[in-house]
């Protein structure tokens, strides 16, 4: 066992020594071995160099020779553009030279001139102190002249005075007669086509009736004896109706009638329906009258207050304050000349739409203006001024807020200035449904009275010989001295008789004014 361990020590001791071994031999491999790539390193390294070094030089040659030929090209722009500027200079230098030898001939020129001004202020300094002699001279003369001629025309320098004011003023009425006449007739040239059109179309379309409804003033009565018991002993019962209406009863010698009279129409028809009950019921007493007063009044007033609404609802409109729809339906019981204002508002309403429409303007709105435009004869006499005015307030009162509404119904009469086209198309509507055929009437007296203050205004206008009314008034025929008046004047007689009459008559519709102007000769033959 003993040899058999030695024997294993000992190869153990060579294996360790040949691993010793072969490490160092490894070592001394791997050393020279390095020292090998280490001088193949080298080597190469300055192999490289000197590559780099013959690249670098041959670089560098090339940027040499590139950046010479570049400096070349941009001295050759250099030396162009320099020329360039030279050869601008060169020509500005001539351009200036030129200038300068214009600007010498010139201020030469002005020179010249200025020397000849001169010579010309002084001329005309002479010719002035002339001519101030000679004025005076003139002025001198023309005295002379001026007394010489009143000394043979025998006339003061006021009488002269007038006498040329007299021939210039009648010169400038004869200027103003041509201008006049010219504007009316460029003016009716082009409008009167036009309005006629709008005018018919709008009658044909809205054709109303020719009949106008009349406020009852009288009430018929059984008999004579009616009278007696109307009237009540020592006038009690008539003191009744009169105090429980707010009207004047009239008994007079008239058979089967008595006279009701108030100013306001919705009173007169509570006090003429209380009494045809009365009659027909033969109870008359003042607690009668007044039961039957009360029950008829309170029937009217829902009566007017319905009328209002029908008649909003007939126009296709909304929107009106309650007191609005009252007003509009007292007009039912009012009147213009025989007309009756609620169904002329009404008419006046379609009218209008139809006038504005056709004018391309909002139709609903101009229906409304002239629904509208009357409603201040629905005010009693309490509330002062014309009935555009109260009515105008009384709208804007009650919500009527529509600027274009309320100038329609302040100013379909003028008088106040229209703001919108919607008032003369109102004041249009107006004269349409006033002037038709059968829309209104007056008394006797007061139609003889219009004729002759037509006439009379006619005649007072210088020149005119005749003067005639006819159309039931609606036009004057004016006969003029065609010696004493031209063809010019002739307008102007119209107008001025035309703004008379619109100034100081009160009439329906509208009235023409003809004047007429002709030269007769005459021969007779024997």
């Amino acid at each position: 066992m003993l040899a058999q361990a030695g024997g294993a020590s000992g190869t153990i001791l060579w294996a360790l020594l040949g691993l010793a071994l072969g490490i160092a031999l490894g070592a001394l491999g791997a050393r020279f071995l390095g020292a090998k790539r280490l001088a193949d390193a080298k080597g190469e390294g300055e192999r490289i160099r000197a590559q780099a070094r013959d690249e670098g030089e041959t670089i560098r040659e090339k940027a040499k020779v590139e950046a010479e030929k570049l400096a070349l090209e941009r001295k050759s722009e250099f030396e162009k553009e320099a020329e360039e500027a030279r050869a601008e200079l060169r020509d500005r230098d001539r351009r200036l030279t030129k200038r300068e030898d214009q600007f010498d001939r010139k201020e030469q020129g002005l020179d010249d001139r200025e020397q000849s001004l001169k010579s010309q202020g002084a001329g005309l300094d002479a010719r002035a102190v002339t001519l101030e002699q000679r004025e005076a001279e003139v002025e001198s003369l023309i005295e002379r002249q001026t007394e010489k001629l009143h000394q043979v025309a025998d006339l003061s320098p006021g009488a002269a005075r007038e006498l040329l004011l007299e021939r210039v003023e009648e010169k400038c009425r004869d200027e103003a007669a041509k201008l006049t006449r010219k504007i009316i007739e460029e003016a009716e040239e082009g409008a009167r086509e036009k309005a006629n059109e709008i005018t018919l179309q709008a009658i044909q379309r809205y054709a109303s009736e020719t009949t106008s409804e009349s406020t009852v003033r009288t009430v018929a009565i059984p008999s004579d004896d009616m009278k007696g018991r109307i009237i009540g002993r020592e006038g009690r019962n008539i003191r009744a109706i009169e105090k429980a209406t707010g009207v004047d009863i009239i008994v007079d010698d008239t058979p089967g009638v008595i006279v009701v009279s108030c100013f306001d129409k919705v009173r007169q028809a509570v006090a003429v329906e209380s009494l045809n009950r009365l009659i027909a019921d033969g109870r008359l007493h003042p607690t009668r009258i007044e039961e039957v007063v009360e029950k008829v009044r309170g029937e009217i007033e829902e009566g007017v207050i319905k009328t209002g609404k029908e008649a909003a609802i007939e126009v296709k409109l909304k929107g009106f304050h309650p007191k609005v729809i009252e007003a509009m339906g007292k007009m039912r019981y009012r009147t213009s000349y025989g007309q009756n204002v609620l169904r002329h508002s009404i008419e006046v309403a379609f009218l209008s739409q139809i006038i504005a429409e056709q004018l391309g303007l909002d139709g609903r709105l101009a229906r409304r203006a002239g629904f509208l435009h009357d409603i201040g004869k629905a005010m009693d006499h309490e509330m002062e001024g014309g009935h555009p005015k109260i009515g105008m307030e009384f709208a804007r009162q009650y919500g009527e807020k529509d600027e274009a509404v309320l100038n329609a119904i302040g100013g379909h009469h003028a008088d106040i200035p229209a703001t919108t086209w919607y008032t003369p198309i109102v004041m249009a509507a107006d004269a349409v449904s006033s002037a038709r055929p059968g829309a209104r009437r007056e008394s006797m007296e007061r139609y003889v009275q219009r004729l002759n203050e037509l006439q009379d205004i006619a005649m007072s206008q210088p020149g005119v010989i005749e003067a005639y009314a006819i159309q039931a008034g609606r036009e004057v025929r004016v006969m003029i001295d065609a010696d004493r008046v031209s063809d010019d004047e002739a307008y102007l007689i119209a107008h001025n008789i035309a703004k008379r009459v619109a100034d100081e008559m009160t009439f329906p519709g509208e009235i023409r004014v003809t004047v007429l102007r002709e030269t007769r000769a005459i021969e007779v033959a024997r």
